[in-house]
């Protein structure tokens, strides 16, 4: 067995490219999700060590210092941190010339030959379902023999082997929650809408819906919702438990977890008994008999994608939610108690100033607890990446999708909406949501009642103000 490195390398300063998190940059608070899918591939492989740098503040020499250390390096990489990654494996390469060096996730998965081709230090790259494909490359297996591999051979030819076939039986896969105990400071990880400390995790992989942007069931994920069982989740909840008393909230990072009701009904009614609060994905379309099952029995929050207040524009994406849909689902929320974080995109295909406009009044009048604007992000693999090169929507010099901060910034643009006003959307977006009277009391009310989170609330105004004013100053 290779003695095993997975890496999620430096990148920007809070830059949050973990495999967990919904899309690669920094956020206008600090925040880090869980690496899930590279801790999952870590689980597989006896002996290894995952190394997340940015919410541990490990710098590439701190990295490279071990390099010797390991025969197998494996980063997960991004499209927009694709070029740190870069920069961290020729370290890697240089500071032990032996290592083998791949690379994961949907970047790599769907740009195999370019990815290749970019670097020399890079050894082979893996597609879907990669946790396997990384265990027998460490099982030491001939590489020409290991399917999902794409590699550079002896002569430095780039090979390609057959696709590595999909994963029925979901609970074939190791708990994540052992390698998060012995790699990472849980403390570390932080979400401006969970209680912390948290722990994240996946109970199924795939997703029914066919949004066009979002980027997971695109690439690497599918289109089809595969489960873990009920008892197999339960169990790894509760050794996770035992493991780590401190946590306050599990949340489930499924990109729909709400898709098979039945088994979200069963799954809640065991956490029910074991007295466990948790949250998860969630469509707004959730019926209210179910919603008060999973209340009933801890759920505390629902991460809801809404992404617009005009119904054109989620018919444009593929969405398959309809706003009225979405207004009674929330109303529900608001009844039952639960707390709502709705996460909307601006500058989406069809967006103009008056849908801008009408997505922030949407926004207003539903009034989740908290919410996430985003900017459209056309991902390579994704629908909309191919309809906005096929329109002329993404210019050439705005590939990168973040800027030298790692900060979003606006790549794709319209005849009649530019990258500017998509940019500067984000603020004013923000800015009328939160600075409402209600919306204020509302969030005073909440640091009163707790010390703690009056900490927290301050430092998270201290950097969303910053956020803010470092947004409005920037050309796009």
């Amino acid at each position: 067995m290779m003695r095993a490195l997975f890496l999620q390398s430096p990148a920007y300063d809070g830059f949050d490219g973990g495999a967990g998190s919904r899309y690669q940059a920094r956020r206008e608070i600090r925040s880090f999700w869980y690496p899930t899918w590279l801790a999952q591939a870590a689980a597989m492989v006896p002996g290894s060590r995952l190394i997340d740098a940015e919410p541990h503040r490990i710098d590439l020499p701190a990295v490279t210092r071990n390099a010797r250390d390991y025969d197998l390096a494996v980063l997960h990489s991004s499209t927009p941190s694709f070029g740190s990654d870069l920069r961290a494996a020729k370290a890697l390469k240089q500071a032990n010339p032996t290592l083998k060096i791949g690379m994961v996730g949907a970047k790599v998965a769907v740009e195999p030959i370019a990815s290749l081709e970019a670097s020399i230090d890079i050894d082979f790259v893996a597609g879907n379902e990669f946790e396997f494909t990384i265990r027998e490359v460490a099982d030491g297996r001939d590489w020409s023999e290991i399917r999902g591999l794409s590699f550079r051979d002896r002569r430095g030819h780039i090979q390609h082997n057959a696709p590595r076939e999909i994963l029925e039986d979901m609970d074939r896969l190791p708990f994540v929650t052992p390698v998060y105990k012995r790699d990472l400071t849980i403390e570390n990880y932080f979400i401006g809408y969970l209680q912390h400390p948290y722990v994240s995790l996946y109970t199924g992989r795939g997703c029914k819906s066919r949004c066009t942007f979002c980027l997971w069931p695109q690439t690497v994920g599918g289109h089809r919702y595969r489960t873990r069982s009920v008892g197999n989740v339960i169990e790894e909840i509760s050794w996770a438990r035992r493991a780590f008393p401190q946590v306050k909230e599990f949340f489930f990072d499924d990109d729909t977890f709400t898709d098979d009701r039945p088994r979200a009904e069963a799954i809640a009614i065991e956490l029910g008994r074991l007295g466990i609060t948790w949250s998860c994905n969630a469509k707004a379309n959730v019926p209210p008999e179910t919603l008060k099952i999973m209340r009933d029995n801890g759920l505390r929050l629902l991460l809801v994608g809404y992404e617009s207040g005009n119904q054109q524009i989620l018919n444009n994406i593929k969405k398959g939610m309809r706003i009225d849909v979405a207004r009674e689902f929330t109303k529900n929320c608001h009844e039952f108690g639960i707390t709502i974080h709705g996460t909307f995109i601006m500058g989406l295909p069809g967006e103009s100033r008056e849908t801008i406009e009408e997505t922030i009044r949407f926004a207003t009048e539903i009034n989740p607890h908290t919410v996430q604007v985003s900017i459209a992000a056309p991902y390579p693999g994704t629908f909309l990446h191919r309809q906005a090169l096929e329109n002329n929507w993404l210019d050439r010099d705005a590939a990168e999708l973040v800027d030298e901060r790692g900060i979003q910034i606006a790549p794709l643009h319209y005849s009649h909406l530019s990258h500017q006003e998509i940019f500067h959307s984000v603020e004013a977006f923000y800015s009328r949501f939160y600075f409402r009277a209600p919306k204020i009391a509302a969030i005073v009310s909440e640091m009163v009642c707790s010390p703690e989170m009056m900490l927290r609330r301050l430092r998270e105004g201290v950097e969303f103000f910053r956020f803010l004013r470092q947004h409005r100053a920037s050309p796009l």
